[in-house]
């Protein structure tokens, strides 16, 4: 399951505003890292040009005509031979500990940071923001260091931010760990522009990649999986939007927690489809994605790869839910990650009505037991 973003550009040419080569500039880490890039490009260059340069005037100088004898000048010069080979190792030694002091600071995470668990799937994100919350969305505190404490379900994963400049692999089996602190905080969008981009998109997923906000109306930065990790990898991707406050923040993981009392079932059921991202794996109007549409799926029957035949009913959703891999359907591969302890009961129940809408078919009654007279 992931979040429902349809194209690989994403909204990254969004970002490409301030720098030539780099999108923004949006934390602590970007500023000293577009620094080291840049004086190591430049450092190259100045070597780079004045050697080609010399390479072709020396093919132009030296070209002897076709059967003209070669001819030896072989000479030793010390101290240019010195030159040439101490200099420019100094240069990378300097440029190898300008690069060191920034990754030892990528990699020590201060003392009291914000700390966020992530879970990388095939091919997802969930953010654990604690009490029960999680959500496809990384949000986090403008000027507030951030530290996320990362898993793997499957596959080597790799999160990579680019307007922060941080890039941590995520390796299955063991957590892995990366920080930042970012400067720019995201935007709203008014009233209006979200309430046209809600309608527009009334009943289908959340398109990100054309409005460029959330359906909370904030603006976003871009996050990817940088290492391929199958089929759909190119989708494996998310939005980080920055709060200006800890109580902005606080507000937004209060509303996405719990169901609201007075929403119905199969509402919340669509918008846990949208939030845990299973428009990634699941569509809603029959086409065959890495699972089985949720069209008409309620009430039908399937064959498994065990060689049996269930019924899609209340008890089988419940179960490939939390535990996926105990029957699945034939001609897919058993790559759902499961869901046990980030579902509530009452969000699997909201879950299931919303399949009863989408489908057209119910379950058979059980034929009542016989009794004797």
């Amino acid at each position: 399951m992931q979040v429902p973003f349809h194209s690989g550009s994403l909204g990254f040419l969004a970002d490409i505003e301030d720098s030539f080569w780099f999108p923004k500039q949006a934390s602590s880490f970007a500023a000293e890292v577009d620094w080291v890039y840049d004086m190591i490009l430049y450092v190259c260059l100045v070597f780079f040009i004045p050697m080609m340069a010399f390479m072709v005037w020396t093919m132009i100088k030296y070209t002897k005509a076709k059967g003209t004898k070669a001819e030896s000048q072989l000479s030793h010069h010390t101290a240019l031979e010195l030159t040439w080979s101490v200099g420019p190792s100094i240069l990378l030694v300097w440029m190898f500990v300008q690069g060191s002091i920034s990754y030892l600071d990528m990699r020590t995470p201060p003392e009291g940071s914000y700390d966020v668990g992530v879970q990388a799937f095939k091919w997802g994100w969930t953010m654990d923001y604690g009490a029960g919350t999680f959500h496809p969305e990384l949000h986090i505190v403008k000027d507030e260091p951030t530290k996320l404490s990362m898993r793997s379900t499957d596959v080597i994963h790799s999160l990579f931010v680019p307007a922060f400049r941080a890039k941590k692999d995520i390796v299955p089996g063991r957590y892995n760990y990366m920080w930042f602190k970012p400067t720019v905080a995201s935007e709203k969008v008014s009233d209006d522009v979200l309430a046209k981009a809600t309608e527009q998109n009334k009943g289908v997923p959340w398109d990100y990649d054309k409005h460029q906000f959330t359906p909370e109306g904030y603006t976003f930065f871009d996050l990817y999986c940088t290492e391929y990790c199958g089929t759909n990898h190119s989708e494996m991707q998310t939005a980080v939007v920055v709060h200006e406050t800890q109580e902005e923040l606080d507000a937004w993981i209060k509303a996405n927690s719990v169901k609201p009392p007075d929403m119905p079932p199969a509402t919340w059921g669509n918008l846990m489809y949208n939030r845990r991202g299973c428009s990634g794996c699941h569509s809603i109007d029959g086409t065959k994605l890495v699972g089985p549409s949720f069209k008409d799926l309620y009430g039908s029957r399937h064959g498994l790869t065990s060689g049996d035949e269930v019924v899609v009913d209340d008890n089988y959703i419940r179960e490939s839910i939390l535990m996926p891999k105990a029957k699945v359907v034939a001609g897919y591969q058993p790559v759902m990650p499961s869901y046990k302890g980030q579902l509530s009961d009452d969000d699997i129940a909201s879950i299931i009505e919303y399949l009863k809408e989408l489908s057209s078919t119910q379950p058979a009654p059980a034929e009542p037991a016989m009794t004797a007279n």
